[in-house]
């Protein structure tokens, strides 16, 4: 069996009205790749430095699963609205 995979993400929004259209779009890639969200937004403390207003981990049911979600054309579409609304870190990580 294959682990899982997750997208962990520390997100600086910058102009919600963007971003609000990268929420929107995000969706349909979602939806087809199965994501399951784990964190999303929600209170947070930042006890070492500052790490962003917006904070998600998104669950996929592989790996491969998560790494093929990011390069889909759905949400490489969606994407181009998070990148015009928000800066940050993300990564995409095996996991158990």
């Amino acid at each position: 069996m294959s682990k899982k995979g997750y997208w962990m993400a520390m997100i600086d929004v910058r102009d919600p009205e963007i971003y609000k259209h990268y929420i929107q779009a995000n969706a349909v890639a979602f939806a087809k790749y199965g994501a399951k969200f784990i964190v999303r937004a929600g209170r947070h403390e930042n006890p070492e430095q500052p790490t962003g207003n917006r904070h998600v981990v998104i669950e996929f049911e592989s790996y491969d699963k998560a790494v093929e979600c990011y390069h889909s054309p759905e949400y490489q579409h969606a994407s181009k609205f998070r990148l015009a609304g928000s800066t940050g870190h993300f990564v995409i990580v095996e996991g158990a």
